[in-house]
């Protein structure tokens, strides 16, 4: 076929993963959004909290608000971890190929994935800016895709493409960290191991140690982040009267404007309002996400399998298979393997 198999069953499984992980998630990032968009200092601040945002739901009746564009949501985390993960393993295959070798080092991984999220951003900003745009809108006054992709110019449609170009940066960040902290961990354990005179023997982190690792990681390159991020929902957040310059009277569309708001309004701490929700958020999506993936990794492989083989027969039936054992087992992977072996003779 004309594409990169390995690819495509990397960026399915990678795609359903994030579509539920967005689902689950959604309420805790309307909140996020509308409470990081709000740019009123002082008295006028409408939201001293991300509670603030709940209750207003809660109090005008309007709780099903909290999921105002899911569906656009939805969409945009299907197509960009659709294209991130495809981008990542193709370029990535692509390089062991060129390379000769069996794997990629620490430097050419990093560089791939933010020429991979470089991609994502490009051809998923529109999809973005209007899923920021629907969740920062009044609770129950939320417009639909069509009519705010309809409404917006080409130019207002790619609005944050600065900072999510930025933000490429993040899964570096997050790898460098994760690496120094697991060597750090690890050293001493293998130091132990060579004074004990049985040699050196691989020490690997536990599931816990690595899943603690990851959330530490993830925080740190979060952190250091964060005022990209913050400008970015500013940005692409509906026009109102928080998200406007009013000196100039003019909606932000670049990085430096949303930058000199926050200093003249809020100071330094401004650049990290609804840090701790967006912490929470990643930490608990980028997990949700990654545990989902792995266990749809399987399914979908057999599944791709078999329309690669009934679109390569045609109208020919399958005949003399006899299925394998491990079929009768519903919901094991010996089941989901012997599957893709039957389909593929």
């Amino acid at each position: 076929m004309g594409f990169d198999f390995d690819a495509l069953a990397e960026a399915s499984s990678g795609a359903v993963g994030g579509l539920l992980s967005t689902s689950l998630l959604y309420p805790l990032d309307t909140c996020k959004t509308k409470y990081q968009a709000e740019t009123r200092a002082g008295s006028a601040r409408k939201y001293r909290s991300l509670l603030d945002v709940f209750w207003e739901a809660v109090e005008s009746r309007k709780l099903a608000s909290l999921y105002q564009g899911l569906g656009t949501k939805n969409l945009q985390s299907v197509v960009s971890q659709f294209i991130y993960f495809y981008s990542y393993s193709f370029l990535k295959n692509q390089y062991v190929k060129r390379s000769g070798g069996k794997r990629m080092g620490t430097g050419p991984n990093l560089i791939v994935a933010a020429a991979a999220g470089a991609c994502t951003a490009l051809l998923t900003q529109p999809l973005d800016t209007a899923s920021a745009r629907m969740q920062t809108s009044s609770f129950g006054k939320s417009k639909s895709l069509i009519r705010t992709l309809r409404e917006s110019t080409v130019k207002e449609l790619w609005a944050g493409i600065e900072p999510s170009l930025v933000l490429c940066s993040n899964p570096a960040i997050q790898y460098t960290v994760f690496e120094q902290l697991k060597y750090r961990l690890l050293r001493k354990g293998q130091l132990e191991v060579a004074a004990d005179g049985v040699g050196a023997a691989p020490v690997v982190l536990s599931a816990f140690s690595a899943f603690l690792l990851g959330a530490l990681s993830k925080s740190v390159a979060t952190v250091i982040t964060y005022p990209a991020i913050r400008s970015k929902v500013m940005i692409q957040a509906a026009e109102s009267d928080d998200v406007k310059d009013k000196s100039k009277d003019k909606p932000i569309r670049k990085m430096h404007q949303a930058f000199s708001l926050i200093w003249n309004r809020e100071g330094f701490f401004g650049f990290y309002k609804g840090l701790n929700a967006q912490i929470l958020k990643t930490v608990l999506g980028a997990a949700l996400m990654l545990m989902i993936k792995e266990k749809t990794t399987e399914v979908t492989w057999a599944v791709l399998l078999a329309i690669r083989s009934w679109s390569v027969q045609g109208k020919k039936k399958v005949q003399g298979v006899k299925l394998p054992p491990g079929l009768a087992t519903p919901g094991g992977s010996s089941s989901v393997a012997a599957l893709a072996k039957a389909v593929t003779r």
